[in-house]
């Protein structure tokens, strides 16, 4: 028996030491330098508002998210928001957090990803285990739509109900942001200001509903896609336009080939910025 205790033992090291020389992630700063996820989060616990950008199909970002929520939920009153969620969802959000329905009603009443189950309904859980706050973030899709099919302007014919779910118009728009930019360049001949302004009003929205509903003294975590976040435009420039005076922390995921170092690209994406090995698992 002895020994067979000590072959195991030995197995399990071996195990660890492979996983330590072949890491999924690993975590670096703005500038590029290797951050420990305990320095990530003893830094992240001294803000008001947390952005974590995702790949929205990264099992292994989903994971992190989760575990980051934990460990700040320890530490501080948090409350949660996410893009993945539609504001005009929020009363169905509202009645499964208070176990008023159950998740087939609320797949049923609201407008859920198709991966919400595998990567979303955790964070969810977690919120409604713990009896946290949970926004519905996101301007509804056929808002975006017509922005995109039209103009701002043609927002200016829904009901106030309906603008209720989006963020006060006119909203302030600068298509000089290098993010935005970027879009135009990334869709070629399809790129057009209409993209870039459904992108923006989905931004803007984003911010208007964190800022709406943060409470004062706590840490408002919001999950959204790295591009609504990264090189701290997108929804941060629409923070910043509200609320200047908030501490924000941002964190983006990136995959790559080689972990061992932060591609020159992904640099100043965020305070922390995730690297995940591009083989690693995917939801879809």
């Amino acid at each position: 028996m002895k020994q067979i205790t000590t072959f195991i033992l030995l197995l399990f090291v071996s195990f660890a030491a492979v996983a330590q020389k072949m890491p999924a992630y690993k975590i670096y700063s703005a500038k590029g330098k290797k951050v420990s996820y305990k320095k990530m989060v003893k830094n992240l616990v001294k803000d008001d508002v947390i952005l974590f950008g995702e790949q929205h199909n990264s099992a292994l970002a989903h994971w992190l998210q989760l575990e980051v929520t934990k460990e700040l939920h320890n530490k501080r009153e948090i409350q949660l928001g996410a893009e993945m969620i539609e504001a005009d969802n929020q009363d169905a959000l509202y009645l499964y957090l208070m176990d008023s329905i159950n998740q087939r009603g609320f797949d049923t009443l609201a407008r859920l990803w198709s991966n919400h189950k595998t990567d979303y309904a955790p964070l969810v859980d977690f919120a409604k285990d713990n009896k946290l706050s949970f926004t519905a973030c996101n301007i509804p899709r056929r808002y975006a739509s017509m922005v995109y099919k039209g103009d701002f302007s043609s927002l200016d014919t829904l009901s106030a109900f309906e603008k209720s779910w989006i963020a006060p118009l006119p909203i302030a728009f600068d298509i000089n942001l290098p993010t935005y930019q970027s879009i135009l360049k990334m869709m070629g001949a399809h790129g057009s200001p209409k993209l870039v302004k459904a992108q923006a009003i989905k931004d803007a929205t984003m911010a208007h509903f964190i800022i709406k509903n943060y409470a004062p003294g706590n840490l408002f975590i919001h999950f959204n896609g790295a591009f609504h976040s990264d090189f701290y435009e997108g929804i941060l420039w629409y923070l910043k336009q509200q609320s200047p005076n908030l501490q924000y922390g941002t964190i983006s995921t990136v995959v790559q080939s080689d972990t061992d170092k932060l591609d020159t690209e992904h640099r100043g994406k965020a305070d922390f910025i995730i690297v995940v090995d591009e083989d690693m698992t995917t939801t879809y």
